[in-house]
This record gives structure tokens, sequence and C-alpha cells, in this order.
């Protein structure tokens, strides 16, 4: 249940402001939190950002190289956080086996392989590029 609805009053609160940036910052937390905690693909795509994103660093000659491989590696876990969301909505609406269901939770997966073969090919690119030296 979202930190927006106050089941008391049995309305949705609206927060602006300061309070709506802090609830977004906390709700982004428990997220965050639920995906190192349970999600191992993410544990590993976020144990190799952590070590990719230094290496960028060192890679790239360019503010532009830096932000191919800095964005490559940012967009893997944005898609692997929504797929991860569209598995999660998926069990909330049922357990039994639905060929809907699983068709979205495939679609999900299809996603993160798409922006897998984008990181990929951008570092394989950029470190070929740089290789002899």
């Amino acid at each position: 249940m979202s930190d927006n609805h106050d089941p008391a009053q049995g309305v949705i609160v609206r927060r602006t402001g300061l309070s709506r940036l802090l609830f977004t910052v906390v709700n982004s937390a428990k997220g965050f939190r639920f995906l190192i905690q349970h999600e191992e693909a993410f544990q590993i795509e976020f144990a190799l950002a952590c070590v990719m994103l230094p290496l960028a660093l060192c890679l790239s000659t360019s503010p532009s190289e830096f932000l191919f491989l800095l964005g490559s590696v940012v967009i893997v876990l944005i898609v692997e956080t929504l797929n991860t969301s569209i598995e999660v909505l998926t069990d909330r609406v049922g357990e039994e086996y639905n060929e809907l269901a699983g068709l979205a939770k495939d679609l999900g997966s299809l996603a993160v392989t798409f922006s897998l073969i984008l990181c990929a090919v951008v570092w394989i690119t950029i470190v070929l590029t740089h290789w002899p030296e």
C-alpha cells in the first residue's frame, strides 16, 4: 500500500513540495532494498555496475564515451527494475498459470536481454577502440 493512502480517512493524500520529494525518496529506498534483498538478477547486475562504473572513468577518453558506458549500465538496472515490477504485479494478480501473465513476464525478460545486449555492444565497442593503447 502506498504511503499516500490514509485508510482511516478512506482518501488518497496528495503530497506536494518537500513532503512529496521525501516520500519519493523513502519509497524508492524501499524498492531498492527489496531488489537488493530478494532479486538475484538485480543483485548480480548491481554488483557488476559497481565494478563497471569506476572502470568507465578509466576507459573513457571523452565525456560522451563516459556517458555511453554509464548510460548503458544504468539502462540495465532500470529495465531490470521495471521487469521485477511486472513480475511482482503479475504475481499479485494471481498465482495460477495464465498465458497472458506468462507472456508479460517473458516480454519483461526480453527487455532485460535487449538492455544487456546494448550494454555489451557499447562496452565492447569502446574497449576495442582503445585496446592497443
